[in-house]
């Protein structure tokens, strides 16, 4: 065909709906969402018709009812005359309470254990690697129970004590107790303060970073950062009037044997069951931390090291400057994982009856008969704990991730 005649031939044809690909495509993207509807509003119906045949009540009212249980550890005001979503809440607040600090002790257990992985004394690499194949090899239940049945319940009775930090601490089989802030007027200006420090240590840091990239002259951010973060509360402390003072606990040793002891109301109090939960957690999960920041360390090029030391950086600095940067890019994924395994691992809190939102949780529907509602909440709380969780340590991959030129 000559080019005149394939101007006057007009456009090619069309395809049929059927032979293109994106019409088919769209077409079983919606027969797919259309069947996932039809599966979700028939398991609905189905389980609504199941639990009016037997007379089970659905909803959510039952949340308002007084709950008439008491709970060993409670975050924020509770009582039995409490309602059952109040309940519900304290429950929440202590498996956040794990959680967060059960992340901040594995973090910084693994982070030395994965450095003393490697290193040249082989006294304290040997240490490290049965820490390692010690913890992580044994369930977690199993320490859970260790630390609860074996550990705190050797210590001291009720009316005993061990110090500990030359008296500032006391422990026995209540827990562990110490002194108690007590805050007077005035002693907003303490967190107002801490506030801007930690604001204008936070800006400082950033002026240093840009600073750096563009004259390449270090600015003393640590040191700085520590005087806006300890020295501004400090000084709001001063002269606002002193209005913080501390609450020791009062042991009674002398009277009856079974007024002997710490009395109510004074001090703090962690109790034993967090304190065993809390160090099964983060002492398992940094184990496994440990492995991820070895692996990490491993993967930096030796040459980097060699490059570092050939500038005359020593070896503590040439860790914290150039290989654990560099590391942190293939440590953050995994190291999420194993945030969000902590978070729902401290759900075996139940077995030492430490009042998580699974163990409250579990109460409430005892009580209540409310599976459906029960479950939806469990489901829900610990979704959106590592979604966030996710979101939060993806944010700060996208931040320490290589940018190329």
């Amino acid at each position: 065909m000559s080019v005149q005649e394939q101007h006057t031939a007009g456009p090619p044809a069309r395809a049929s709906l059927i032979n293109d690909p994106k019409a088919r495509g769209l077409f079983y993207q919606i027969l797919l969402v259309s069947a996932l509807v039809a599966l979700g509003y028939f398991i609905v119906t189905n389980t609504l018709d199941n639990l009016e045949r037997q007379n089970i009540a659905s909803g959510w009212d039952f949340l308002s009812t007084t709950a008439g249980f008491s709970i060993i550890q409670a975050l924020a005001p509770y009582s039995e005359t409490s309602s059952y979503g109040q309940a519900l809440f304290i429950g929440f607040l202590n498996t956040l309470l794990v959680a967060v600090i059960g992340i901040f002790f594995a973090t910084i257990i693994g982070f030395i254990v994965g450095v003393a992985r490697l290193s040249n004394n082989w006294v304290i690499s040997r240490l490290a690697y049965c820490y390692i194949e010690l913890l992580r090899n044994i369930p977690l239940l199993l320490q859970i129970f260790f630390w609860y049945f074996a550990v705190l319940r050797a210590v001291p009775g009720k009316q005993e004590k061990w110090s500990i930090l030359f008296g500032l601490f006391n422990l026995n089989i209540t827990g562990l107790r110490g002194p108690k802030p007590v805050f007077a007027p005035g002693a907003e200006f303490i967190g107002y303060a801490l506030i801007i420090g930690i604001i204008t240590t936070i800006i400082v840091a950033r002026w240093a970073r840009k600073r750096q990239d563009a004259t390449g002259q270090q600015f003393p951010t640590f040191w700085t950062g520590f005087g806006l973060i300890i020295g501004l509360p400090m000084l709001a402390y001063f002269f606002s009037g002193m209005p913080v003072s501390l609450d020791y606990p009062v042991f009674v040793e002398t009277g009856p044997k079974l007024q002997r002891g710490f009395q109510l109301g004074t001090g703090f109090n962690v109790i034993p069951e967090f304190l065993a939960l809390t160090a099964a957690l983060a002492l398992y999960t940094a184990s496994f931390i440990a492995e991820i920041v070895r692996a990490g360390i491993q993967a930096v090029s030796h040459g980097q090291t060699e490059a570092a030391h050939a500038l005359g950086l020593r070896s503590g600095l040439t860790l914290r400057l150039v290989v654990i940067p560099q590391a942190m890019r293939v440590i953050i994924p995994p190291l999420t994982s194993q945030y969000l395994n902590l978070t729902k691992n401290s759900s075996l809190a139940v077995a030492i009856a430490f009042p998580d939102l699974v163990s409250v949780g579990g109460t409430v529907l005892n009580q209540t008969g409310q599976a459906i509602e029960i479950i939806a909440i469990w489901m829900a709380v610990y979704l959106s704990l590592s979604l966030i969780t996710s979101a939060f340590m993806n944010w700060y991959n996208q931040r320490m991730a290589l940018v190329e030129r």
